[in-house]
């Protein structure tokens, strides 16, 4: 009589981690008008009037204010593309990054 040895098989579920987040920040300038500003938070952050006009008094209160949070492809992209509107019209417009904790 031949022994069969059997091994118990495992299923190994590979978890996958959700990506790190980032968050982007508006960094108040002397320079740049507020209605521009504004203009700039509507159209790349897709924000309402209100909105965006909230986060500029509130930037312009404290010095930075956070616009949004994406993963980090995304909060990059929009970031040099706010920073880049500002630039293509002469003003000193900044938004930047950082890793959201």
């Amino acid at each position: 009589m031949i022994e069969t040895v059997v091994k118990p098989r495992t299923k190994v579920k590979t978890k996958t981690e959700r990506p790190k987040l980032h968050k982007v920040i508006l960094v108040n300038d002397d320079y740049t008008p507020r209605e521009f500003v504004v203009t700039v938070l509507k159209a790349e952050f897709r924000m309402s009037e209100d909105q965006a006009h909230k986060v500029m008094i509130t930037a312009h209160r404290r010095g930075v204010c956070v616009v949004a949070v994406f993963t980090k492809d995304v909060a990059e992209t929009k970031a040099t593309r706010a920073t880049d509107a500002g630039r293509a019209k002469g003003y000193p417009l900044l938004f930047t990054t950082e890793p959201e904790e």
